[in-house]
C-alpha cells in the first residue's frame, strides 16, 4: 500500500505576513483529508521552506505516492510551468510517484468565498458610513494579473458572477501588475462613472505586497475624489469555503477520472495574440530567486529609491524592457546567464498598463 503525501506548492512572497498566512492555511488543510496523508508545503520563489525541502519530508515520512496542487487561484506561467518543472525534476531524480492537480480556478466554493468577503465590506460601510442599495454601488475586482488571458480572463468571470449574483449596480475589474488596467486608471475611471460608494476587491489569496499595492492606490483615488465613498473589502484569506477548495484539489487526484488541467492554456492550444507560444517549451526561471524572503534586498518600500509609501511596481518597467535571454545580476549576491527565451506579453505599453506607475 502507498502512503500518500500531499504538497501545497505556494508562490511565495517577500511579505513575512503572507508566508505566514499560507502555512496557517496548510496547517488547516490535514483536517479535511485522511488522517493517514502526511500534508506538507513549500514555495516556488522569494520564501522558505522551497518546494523541494516539502518533498524531502514527504519522502522522509515514508510517502511512495504524493499529491501535488498549486496553491495559486488561477493557472498562469508559475502554474503551468515553473511548479511542474521542479515536481517533474524531483521525481525524476528520486524516483517518486508525484502526480499535479488543478488549481483553486473559477469554482462554486470559491465564489461563495469572495461573496462573503464583499459582503462584510458592505456591511461594514452601510454600518459606519449610511446604507448604500447595492444597486447603486460599483464593485471593482482586483486579480492578480498575468501575462495569460486564460488567468486574467478568469478573474472577469468570477467579477461577473459576483457582480450578477449579488446585483451591484455596476463591476468593473483590474489588475496589480502585468495586464491592463491597473489598479489606478481602473479606479480613476470607475470615478466617472457617478458611483457614491465603491468596493474594492483584491481577489487574492493573502496579503502582501501586492495587496498593499491595491490599496494605496485605492486610497489615492479615493483622496481625489472625496465625494465617492472608497470600501476596501478584506481578501480571501484561509475562509472555510477556499479550505474546502484546496481539498477537493487533492482528493479528485485520486478519482477514477482526473480532472483534466488548463482548459483554455496557451500552451496546448492557440489563444487570440498568444498563438506563437503553443507548445512552449516547460521550465522554470525562478531558481535565481529560490527561498529568498523579506530581508532581500530590493523586497522593502524602505529601501526602494522610486516608492514612498507603498509598492506601485515601477521596477517592473525595466524588468518589462528586456528579454530573460541574459545574464541576471538582481543585486542578491550572484549572477548567472539563462540560456532560454520567455515569450514576451504583447501589451507591455498600453497606457493602462505597467506604464501607468510610472512617475509622471
Amino acid at each position: 500500500m502507498s502512503k500518500v503525501g500531499v504538497m501545497i506548492c505556494g508562490h511565495g512572497s517577500r511579505s513575512q505576513a503572507a508566508v505566514d498566512q499560507f502555512a496557517v492555511l496548510a496547517e488547516k488543510l490535514p483536517a479535511l483529508l485522511p488522517s493517514d496523508w502526511m500534508v506538507d508545503y513549500g514555495y516556488l520563489e522569494f520564501a522558505n521552506p522551497v518546494i523541494r525541502d516539502g518533498l524531502d519530508r514527504l519522502r522522509a515520512g515514508g510517502c511512495d505516492r504524493i499529491v501535488a496542487v498549486p496553491g495559486m487561484l488561477f493557472a498562469a506561467m508559475h502554474a503551468k510551468n515553473d511548479i511542474p518543472t521542479v515536481l517533474n525534476t524531483y521525481a525524476a531524480k528520486h524516483g517518486v510517484e508525484i502526480s499535479y492537480g488543478r488549481e483553486l480556478g473559477v469554482d462554486p466554493k470559491m465564489i461563495a468565498a469572495a461573496g462573503e468577503r464583499i459582503q462584510e465590506a458592505v456591511d461594514r460601510a452601510n454600518s459606519e458610513l449610511g446604507a448604500v442599495p447595492l444597486e447603486e454601488t460599483c464593485l471593482v475586482v482586483i486579480g492578480r494579473g498575468a501575462s495569460d488571458p486564460d488567468a486574467n480572463g478568469n478573474v472577469s468571470k468570477i467579477a461577473r458572477m459576483l457582480w450578477e449574483g449579488m446585483g451591484f449596480g455596476w463591476c468593473e475589474v483590474g489588475y496589480s501588475g502585468v495586464t491592463f488596467p491597473l489598479v489606478e486608471p481602473c479606479l480613476t475611471h470607475v470615478a466617472k462613472l457617478g458611483y457614491k460608494r465603491v468596493i474594492v476587491f483584491p481577489y487574492f489569496l493573502f496579503t502582501g505586497i501586492l495587496i498593499d499595492r491595491i490599496y494605496g492606490f485605492t486610497d489615492q483615488v479615493a483622496a481625489a475624489h472625496p465625494d465617492i465613498e472608497f470600501v476596501k473589502a478584506g481578501y480571501l484569506n484561509d475562509h472555510a469555503k477556499v479550505l474546502e477548495t484546496f481539498a477537493e484539489r487533492v482528493t479528485e487526484q485520486l478519482g477514477e477520472i482526473v480532472p483534466p488541467t488548463c482548459g483554455t492554456c496557451k500552451y496546448r492550444t492557440q489563444v487570440l495574440g498568444f498563438e506563437a507560444e503553443v507548445g512552449a517549451v516547460q521550465e522554470s526561471h525562478h531558481h535565481h530567486v529560490e527561498g529568498q524572503g523579506a530581508n532581500a534586498p530590493g523586497s522593502n518600500v524602505e529601501d526602494c529609491t522610486l516608492c514612498a509609501d507603498f509598492c506601485t511596481g515601477e521596477c517592473r518597467l525595466e524588468m518589462l524592457a528586456h528579454s530573460h535571454d541574459h545574464t541576471h545580476d538582481h543585486a542578491h549576491d550572484h549572477s548567472h546567464t539563462h540560456d532560454h527565451v520567455h515569450a514576451e506579453y504583447p501589451h507591455p505599453k498600453h497606457p493602462h498598463g505597467p506604464e501607468s506607475a510610472r512617475k509622471k
